[in-house]
């Protein structure tokens, strides 16, 4: 499958009073690098995260970038310090005591004092995430794969449509090396011949035994076996795109492959032709390259 490396997603969801919001942005890599930000209260989620993007990710730097925010007020407790209530009862005893003050204290004093009593968020015991926030953040993180899968595949259309036509250059250029190879063999030929058609009788000698030198020289030429193979490397090409696996390696793999084979038929094919096709294959297949190099 033809899939590109490179893709944005943003996804929210909200649920009893949590906001949670993920951003992933993926770039080419040669292999799957996750990068995660998140607060300091999701961080004993961040290996389940890494394991969700793994799994719907096989190459790519990806970004990931995930965002709490509480929409409901959190709940809070009051905390009564009865060590120092118990320290200023006896200080204003004494007082009263002495004539110093009248009365005792009252409920609006103690409320007027802070350092008595606070209201304060409740504090959320441990370092485990709770249960409803972490099935909310995997859930996030779920949709925001998806979408960035899709995304890379909507890409990806468009790279295989661009990749097939210059495949199929490639294989008009193969097919216009296999005849202008056999064009070179027989002109090669030809010269020979008519090279040895000119040579006195007594430097000629066996006719028979030159003629099959003529044969093993001209043979030397011959490009069958990487025609051959360049056409097996173009079919699996194909096959590789039209499969369900990520094939950017394979395709990769395949194009170090046909880069040989066009090395070797430049160096055996005859012909000022062939050579110009050769480079011209070149240069197409470099082209391929770097757009594999988008392939996840």
């Amino acid at each position: 499958m033809i899939r590109s490396m490179t893709g944005f997603a943003a996804v929210s969801r909200e649920d009893a009073g949590d906001k949670v919001s993920v951003t992933l942005k993926s770039v080419n890599h040669r292999f799957l690098d996750v990068q995660i930000k998140a607060p300091q209260m999701l961080a004993s989620l961040e290996p389940r995260v890494r394991a969700m993007l793994q799994q719907g990710l096989t190459r790519g730097r990806v970004e990931t970038n995930l965002f709490v925010e509480r929409v409901a007020a959190p709940a809070r407790e009051v905390v009564l310090d009865e060590r120092l209530l118990e320290r200023l009862s006896e200080v204003i005893d004494g007082a009263r005591a002495r004539g110093l003050v009248s009365g005792g204290l009252s409920v609006s004093d103690l409320i007027r004092l802070p350092q008595v009593i606070e209201v304060r968020p409740k504090a959320e015991g441990g370092t485990l995430v709770a249960e409803g926030l972490a099935s909310l953040v995997e859930a996030v993180v779920r949709d925001g794969v998806e979408a960035l899968v899709v995304m890379r595949e909507t890409e990806g259309r468009f790279l295989g449509a661009d990749l097939e036509t210059k495949l199929a250059g490639i294989a008009v250029l193969v097919d216009e090396l296999e005849r202008l190879a056999g064009e070179g063999q027989a002109q090669l030929a030809a010269r020979l011949h008519e090279r040895l058609a000119t040579l006195p009788p007594d430097v000629a000698g066996d006719s028979a035994a030159l003629a099959q030198e003529v044969v093993r020289f001209v043979a030397r030429s011959d490009v069958d076996e990487e025609v051959v193979r360049m056409r097996g490397h173009i079919a699996h090409w194909q096959a590789l795109a039209g499969g369900d696996e990520p094939c950017g390696r394979k395709l990769d793999f395949l194009l170090q492959e046909m880069n040989r084979e066009i090395n070797t038929i430049g160096s055996k094919a005859e012909g000022l032709r062939a050579t110009e096709t050769v480079i011209a294959a070149k240069a197409e297949l470099e082209r391929l390259r770097e757009q594999v190099q988008n392939v996840e």
